[in-house]
């Protein structure tokens, strides 16, 4: 019989893996209507991130969530797999810790936190205000992240008072764009896109020098809004 070659088993085992972290804005001024869409929209993108899951089997998609208001804290920790993920509400109140949130995905975006074959993660912040912390500090510490610098980031202003400029700071692309949720289904329309199109954008492109670009064709298409509502 012939003899085994020596390490085709691990790399047979050696799988792609996708970070995805989401940083929700849950400051007092997402009280009410913004906080019941934004809990709404997570729970109903669920099947969707699943069926991007699914269409690139090769790759283990992990999702990880941050909420920030007055501080920011993990509300989804572990890094946890697309099929295993379920959402808990969560709750409105206090300032708008950004800065400290972006800080914080900068702390897990590190080889020795994400260890295995990687894919650029996907970073998608979602906010209806202005940072009420040193915003500066945690983006540069997010960019200084050997993964952050890497990432594909995706912002979501939601309604009229978001800072759009903060936000496409984050996003720091000069053709994606942040795009705007007006109402309840722009909300969920943009998250459910925001958490399945980057996904199949970073798992497909392997060849194109800037995957971003095409994406964000896509998102333009994404941006047109309902009549205003928030």
């Amino acid at each position: 019989m012939p003899a085994d070659l020596p390490g085709l088993g691990a790399a047979q085992l050696v799988r792609r893996q996708l970070h995805v972290i989401l940083a929700l804005d849950c400051s007092g001024s997402m009280t009410g209507d913004k906080i019941a869409s934004l809990n709404y929209a997570m729970r109903a993108a669920i099947p969707e991130m699943r069926t991007a899951a699914e269409d690139n089997p090769e790759t283990d998609v992990l999702i990880r969530v941050l909420r920030f208001s007055s501080r920011a804290e993990w509300h989804v920790a572990a890094p946890t797999p697309v099929g295993q993920f379920e959402w808990q509400d969560v709750t409105a109140g206090g300032e708008t810790g950004m800065g400290e949130a972006l800080a914080m995905m900068a702390d897990v975006l590190r080889p020795e936190r994400m260890p295995g074959r990687q894919l650029p993660p996907v970073l998608v912040l979602v906010s209806d205000g202005q940072p009420s912390d040193d915003f500066e500090a945690g983006l540069k510490r997010l960019f200084d992240s050997p993964y952050g610098s890497r990432s594909l980031r995706v912002a979501i202003a939601i309604g009229s008072d978001a800072d759009y400029e903060v936000l496409e700071r984050f996003i720091a692309h000069p053709e994606f764009k942040p795009l705007r949720a007006n109402n309840a289904q722009d909300l969920v329309n943009r998250i459910k896109w925001a958490t399945t199109a980057p996904v199949k954008s970073v798992s497909q492109a392997r060849n194109a020098p800037d995957p971003v670009t095409q994406l964000a064709l896509d998102a333009e298409r994404q941006r047109r809004s309902s009549d205003m509502v928030w």
